[in-house]
């Protein structure tokens, strides 16, 4: 059987938990929910004390940042509002953050997307 992809964005992980449980009712193959941001990465838990030079990345000391690594570190700090001289345009992503990914037969392919597109997902 021939497999199709849907990428659909929602405002709210709720939103896409239902449509989630109703594809998967229609027997989708795999279905996965993720939230994006403006920088990658997660928070990892490190002490930042400026005295002693324990400081992850400017980004950390100047917006409370977290930083998952040296990388994402550099990128945060890249940003404008990381100097203090710009607020950097008020934050990251805001609407439709959130992602649903599913993969579906064929067959069923236009009536997972006719559940997407009437719960309000953007395909």
């Amino acid at each position: 059987m021939t497999e199709k992809n849907i990428l659909a964005y929602f405002k709210s992980p709720e939103e896409a938990e239902g449509v989630k449980r109703k594809l998967e009712a229609l027997r989708a193959i795999d279905v996965q929910i993720d939230r994006f941001g403006r920088y990658p990465g997660e928070s990892v838990n490190e002490p930042v004390n400026p005295l002693t030079g324990n400081i992850v990345s400017l980004a950390g000391l100047t917006m409370g940042a977290e930083i998952s690594e040296k990388g994402v570190g550099i990128l945060l700090s890249a940003d404008p509002s990381a100097s203090g001289m710009s607020d950097g345009g008020q934050g990251g992503p805001t609407g439709r953050d959130i992602l649903l990914t599913a993969v579906v037969d064929e067959q069923s392919y236009a009536q997972a997307l006719q559940v997407v597109q009437e719960a309000g997902g953007l395909v």
